[in-house]
């Protein structure tokens, strides 16, 4: 089998790690597997794990040079001849429909977009996987999509690198020693991009209305040139509100199951509904409890009381007053993702799609 799996980059985030774990999946079956993207940090990996990556722009919004990029996009898929095209995102999903390929088209809904025109070009495919039950019901609700042709395959959690006793003991002391974060602190992480939609700004709110004394809030995650200015509003509201020692901006880490293992509480604040919502698993299988808004992919994966807790978009006393139960939550966690959230299942019941349509 041979399969082209195309996303806009491959830089940080949920969906292009799964790209690389299902890449090094597959080359580990025997199936071949070419990765189209505009490039990134982690494009080195799909090479260096068994697959090919093929740089072209296919991020651009910018309609004029459509014709040029589906001509140039035709080329590439006339040469691989593969068997099926996934798509991950819109812009290379539209791409791909003007390209008009002769492989079977396999899209994957990554996120709950407003419904319109342009996001229903995920649809537009032989089979549509959704990560949650909630993505499912968003597409068929907002798009009349048969649910027939949807397959629930939840995002899959690489067990031996958030396996808690795998962990790098020496990056944890000296991210510690670092970032200044003693044992006894209270540490709230909040792991993600930092754009908009992952709404720092009530996380960072909480912690002005929280009663505990060792809080320290971790965000964990990189911030775009376009989005600066957002992050700006970031570092000025801690400023404002006097958590300059309670805040920590810690950038981009490679290390995330390090993180969340030095985390007493992982916090997913995210303004719109996500259609999974991959830290939270990946935090679970740490054994870290995960407050996250009650909406979107969080309702498949966090048990409340067990596992974590809900609070309201936006409400930032509620969250505040979660954080000392959340913490007090026992539970396996690891056994727990390893049932429902694998990444064996995931390759697994990927393959198992591609298959039903070659």
């Amino acid at each position: 089998m041979r399969v082209v799996q195309i996303l806009p980059e491959l830089n940080e985030g949920g969906v292009e790690r799964g790209v690389v774990e299902l890449n090094r999946e597959f080359a580990r079956r025997g199936i071949e597997n070419f990765v189209i993207s505009n490039g990134g940090k982690l494009a080195p990996k799909i090479e260096n794990e068994g697959g090919v990556h093929v740089q072209l722009d296919v991020c651009s919004k910018n309609i004029l040079s459509v014709p040029s990029r589906v001509l140039k996009l035709r080329k590439i898929l006339s040469e691989i001849a593969p068997d099926i095209v996934h798509v991950r995102s819109r812009v290379p999903a539209w791409l791909v429909k003007f390209t008009r390929p002769r492989a079977k088209i396999v899209s994957t809904v990554h996120g709950i977009n407003s419904v319109n025109f342009y996001s229903k070009i995920m649809t537009d495919a032989d089979a549509i996987i959704c990560p949650s039950g909630y993505a499912r019901d968003h597409v068929v609700r907002s798009y009349g999509v048969d649910a027939a042709k949807i397959t629930i395959i939840p995002r899959g959690i690489d067990l031996e690198k958030f396996n808690p006793k795998n962990l790098d003991e020496r990056f944890i002391a000296e991210f510690r020693e670092k970032f200044h974060l003693a044992q006894d602190d209270f540490i709230v992480s909040g792991v993600g991009r930092i754009t908009q939609i992952k709404d720092y700004k009530t996380l960072i709110r909480a912690a002005a209305l929280a009663s505990e004394q060792n809080l320290k809030i971790l965000i964990v995650g990189g911030a775009r040139a376009d989005r600066d200015e957002y992050f700006s509003e970031l570092k000025s509201l801690v400023e404002g509100l006097g958590l300059c020692e309670r805040v920590i901006f810690a950038g981009s880490q490679s290390k995330v199951a390090e993180i969340y293992s030095l985390s007493s509480v992982t916090v997913s604040a995210s303004s719109k509904p996500e259609s999974f919502g991959r830290s939270m698993a990946e935090a679970i299988a740490l054994n870290c409890p995960v407050i996250a808004t009650r909406h979107g992919g969080a309702l498949d994966i966090v048990r409340e009381g067990e596992n974590g807790y809900f609070f309201d978009v936006g409400d930032a006393q509620a969250l505040a007053e979660l954080f000392a139960p959340a913490r007090e939550l026992k539970f396996d966690g690891y056994g727990y993702v390893s049932q429902n959230f694998s990444l064996e299942q995931m390759v697994e019941k990927t393959i198992k799609v591609y298959e039903s349509l070659i």
